[in-house]
């Protein structure tokens, strides 16, 4: 089947290769040259686990090509799907113009097509977006819907750092249409997956994402504050939840179940933030999912307030993308911690091989110069440097890289926000945010000595 993929960011560049590996022929445009040359040289326009291999053997085959001329990818394709960003206005709506954009370009695109074409709408998007999609195509193409083009909402289910894996794997493929037609396509299009095809209304595949999304980020928080109880009892939060995830009847993930560090990303702070202002145009009061950025920006005062409390100055932070595997600092809590630290004037270093690679290659520089410019100067793929020049040590993702820092690293002060290790011997001082001490050697109850006189209230 050929297929031609609208935005070539992180889940266009996972579709484009994805979709290559079951065998399609993907034709990936983009309104950027960088990203367009990056895939026509052989390489992913992101940094995520496995890509690399899939791009460079697409290329290689034939399957994977990109161009910025999307008539071209319109009229040599069966399926076109748009995949770029619909980022949140501050107060919570989408910014769909993006969407929109597209849509003209292939509305236009569709005037010189005889054949049936599918529109599948693979970013997040609110219900109605997809009737909208249609009305514009309309409007551009001067056809009809149903008759000589259809646009179906297939929203994706990927968690960055392990995307290719969760494409590939996915628990189940949502597929919200109004033809047959487009409905037997995609059945063909995903038929080497495992997991369940459903097809429902469009309505109904639009909303899913913020559904999920909104729960996922409950999740956390939820295990956040009860890690958070937990330590003040002196009770093993961890424990708590090991078993708390037991109950598998009501369809409970142990995935998100685990006290720690906040939650950040392109996603959940996004969709559920959205989630919360469709209900207040709704005039629905939603008291817990209300509640979810509060708990969230809480746990990054918590997070903070642990720092400071060791009093010393210099800090080593190891990761500053919002979890490992990626490279992705939209919305990454540490940020804000940093933020803050810098503020009250600690003397921070920044330890992210994939953050600096991606400095390096362009990925992300748009966000690090509009949003952080001065952080980047903070950061470096230096380990040593950063952990040897620093007195606590704060761990922000579960990099395999930091396993053996605890060994090779002794005496120094050890903040954990992840729950790195299940327990540790560790001759310095270790302290997890959201659980008790689950260090076992007795130099852990020394007293630090602070070299920041701290002000007592």
């Amino acid at each position: 089947m050929n297929i031609s993929i609208f935005g070539l960011g992180y889940v266009g560049c996972v579709g484009a290769a994805c979709c290559c590996k079951l065998g399609h022929h993907v034709i990936g445009v983009d309104v950027s040259e960088n990203k367009v040359n990056l895939i026509n040289s052989g390489r992913p326009t992101i940094i995520e686990a496995e890509i690399d291999d899939l791009v460079k053997k697409a290329h290689e085959n034939g399957m994977l090509e990109a161009s910025m001329d999307a008539e071209y990818g319109v009229l040599n394709s069966d399926i076109s799907f748009i995949a770029v960003g619909t980022p949140s206005s501050k107060e919570g709506h989408l910014n769909l113009s993006y969407i929109y954009d597209v849509a003209r370009q292939v509305g236009q695109a569709l005037k010189k097509k005889d054949s049936f074409h599918i529109v599948a709408i693979r970013s997040t998007v609110l219900p109605g977006t997809n009737e909208n999609v249609g009305k514009i195509l309309e409007e551009e193409s001067g056809k009809v819907r149903g008759k000589d083009f259809t646009v179906v909402s297939n929203p994706e289910f990927l968690r960055e750092g392990t995307a290719v894996n969760d494409y590939l794997n996915p628990p189940l493929t949502l597929v919200g249409c109004d033809s047959e037609y487009a409905e037997k396509m995609m059945r063909e299009l995903y038929k080497d997956l495992p997991g369940e095809f459903i097809s429902t209304d469009i309505s109904v595949a639009e909303i899913m994402k913020y559904v999920n999304n909104s729960y996922h980020a409950l999740k956390i928080v939820f295990a956040n504050e009860v890690g958070n109880i937990c330590k003040g009892l002196g009770i093993d939060s961890h424990k708590v939840m090991e078993i708390f995830c037991k109950d598998k009847q009501l369809n409970i993930s142990p995935y998100y179940f685990k006290p720690g560090f906040a939650y950040g990303g392109s996603c959940l702070p996004k969709d559920s933030k959205a989630l919360r202002t469709l209900a207040r145009d709704l005039y629905i009061d939603v008291p817990v999912i209300n509640s979810i950025e509060t708990s969230n920006e809480i746990q990054k005062k918590n997070a903070a307030d642990l720092i400071m409390s060791k009093g010393k100055r210099k800090i080593g932070i190891l990761g500053l993308s919002f979890k490992a595997g990626t490279d992705d600092l939209r919305s990454s809590p540490i940020v804000d911690v940093v933020e803050t630290l810098l503020g009250k004037g600690f003397e921070i270093k920044i330890y992210d091989r994939n953050v600096k690679l991606s400095e390096l290659t362009g990925t992300n520089k748009e966000f690090i110069q509009a949003k952080i410019p001065h952080i980047q100067h903070f950061v470096t793929d230096d380990l040593e440097t950063v952990i040897t020049e620093s007195d606590v040590v704060v761990i922000t993702n579960k990099e395999k890289e930091f396993d053996h820092i605890i060994e090779k690293y002794p005496s120094k002060i050890i903040v954990d926000l992840v729950r790195a290790w299940s327990e540790v011997n560790y001759s310095g001082n270790y302290e997890g945010l959201s659980w008790g001490n689950i260090n076992v050697n007795p130099v852990q109850n020394e007293i630090i000595v602070e070299d920041i006189v701290q002000t007592v209230f």
